[in-house]
């Protein structure tokens, strides 16, 4: 083989070889593009997403000044009723005396 043919075998080799690559370059992106439809839902999803997301904080907002509030009125309540029982141990403290008094009064 001379050193023309050579060089003409080597062309046609890496034209060959430029061929294929080009061609599965070709495939890989034809069956690996993302359709425009694709893109749409995706971008639809996200968008829902996003809108669960603030829902989901909007509500965790809620829950946690509801929460304060009930804490708030527990509080509250607790308050009262400790002032109720002391009122009332103070009311059955003073009927006590009373009763004391009166049979005093009944035996003299």
């Amino acid at each position: 083989m001379n050193r023309t043919e050579f060089v003409v075998a080597t062309a046609i080799i890496l034209f060959v070889a430029f061929s294929l690559g080009w061609f599965a370059n070709w495939l890989i992106h034809r069956f690996t593009r993302v359709s425009q439809a694709d893109v749409d839902q995706l971008e639809r999803m996200s968008q829902e997403l996003h809108e669960a997301e603030e829902t989901r904080d909007q509500a965790i907002t809620y829950l946690q000044q509801r929460e304060a509030e009930l804490t708030n009125q527990l509080a509250q309540t607790e308050a009262e009723l400790t002032a109720a029982m002391e009122g009332l141990r103070d009311a059955r403290h003073e009927a006590e005396e009373m009763r004391a008094y009166v049979e005093r009064m009944n035996s003299n």
